[in-house]
């Protein structure tokens, strides 16, 4: 990020509201919100498969899941906050990768500008194409303060995305979807 031209663009925004920018409450505000906007992005940087490179052999092809990773992201369309909790499940191929993985494998795609749709189908296409498993169920539910703060002004409501690839049979997704509640 041009953390410099982000400053200036900040500083200009506040303008544009009718501030200030030498108050001394908004002073930093412009480096604030440039730093901010750096590690909400940070994901842009990284790799999945860096981290689901790691794997183990397994001779069990039983079902693996990691759920309530929760997580914190920023909607492309209004630059705010969109958060909740994924599950990721997928039926081995011989190898597994190290539960910390996966949450790294989320927050690779959460530190972005992201759709919560987008978000889920991500992560279960990393899972898919690093581990090559049978299948894999990634279930994302979020709570978006562009619908909670703004606009409609629903708190509480949730958005639950779902993602499956591979040999997942309806006994399994059903199956996963229990295990979740």
């Amino acid at each position: 990020m041009d953390r410099e031209r982000a400053i200036k663009a900040v500083e200009e925004l506040l303008l544009a509201m009718g501030e200030d920018i030498n108050r001394e409450g908004i002073k930093e505000t412009p480096r604030r919100v440039a730093d901010m906007f750096a590690e909400l992005t940070s994901g842009n940087s990284q790799s999945a498969a860096e981290h689901l490179s790691k794997t183990f052999s397994v001779s069990s092809g039983e079902m693996v899941i990691e759920k309530d990773i929760a997580f914190s992201s920023t909607c492309e369309h209004h630059l705010m906050p969109f958060f909740g909790k994924i599950a990721i499940a997928y039926i081995p191929n011989e190898k597994v990768v190290g539960l910390s993985k996966l949450a790294r494998t989320v927050e690779v795609y959460a530190k972005r500008l992201q759709l919560q749709e987008q978000l889920t189908n991500q992560i279960a296409n990393a899972v898919m194409e690093s581990l090559a498993p049978k299948g894999v169920m990634v279930v994302c539910e979020a709570e978006h303060t562009c619908m909670t703060c703004r606009g409609v002004k629903k708190p509480g409501s949730k958005t639950v995305t779902y993602c499956v690839l591979g040999d997942f049979s309806q006994q399994r997704k059903t199956e996963v979807l229990s295990l979740l509640k």
